[in-house]
């Protein structure tokens, strides 16, 4: 079986008395327009789609296919990531402290932007990127940052970065 484009989102569709079967697509793999993929049901799957891909992406919940027996839809598997948080320093002025924070923030973005890696808003304030050694030692080192490993599914529509390739 060879899909081509996005049918729409699973919410969108009715699933009921329908085998929903998943493919996993990594975060990697997310812009890529060819790939050949086997379905959790065992389904063997080639995806070919058009170049709007490469902007777009294929995320959690696309749907590949649907008939009446079977839907098909996209899988982004949790990927080891860094949780990046800005520590509050203590200050008796509050636009000193509004400035410190900006500052960190420009320094943490300007760091994972120049080694070309993802960016996602995390939850409480928080930025995500993708992990590696590397970038956790060197945000870990930054003043007034804490950089933790964790296992997460990334989230496409809380990308800060204008691009998902790395």
């Amino acid at each position: 079986m060879v899909c081509e484009q996005i049918l729409g989102k699973l919410s969108e569709f009715d699933t009921s008395g329908k085998t929903i079967e998943y493919v996993d697509i990594e975060w990697h793999e997310a812009f890529k327009k060819i790939h050949k993929k086997t379905t959790d049901h065992g389904t063997e799957l080639g995806i070919r789609m058009d170049d709007s891909i490469l902007t777009r992406g294929l995320y959690q919940g696309d749907v590949l296919y649907a008939d009446d027996e079977k839907i098909i839809a996209v899988n982004t598997p949790p990927c080891e990531v860094i949780r990046v948080s800005l520590t509050l320093i203590e200050s008796v002025d509050r636009l000193e402290l509004l400035q410190c924070i900006e500052k960190q923030a420009a320094k943490v973005c300007y760091e994972i932007g120049n080694r070309h890696a993802p960016l996602f808003w995390g939850e409480n304030d928080t930025f995500i990127t993708i992990y590696n050694e590397p970038m956790l030692l060197m945000l870990q080192k930054l003043h007034g940052v804490t950089a933790e490993k964790e296992l997460k599914k990334l989230d496409f529509d809380q990308r800060i970065s204008a691009s998902i390739h790395n």
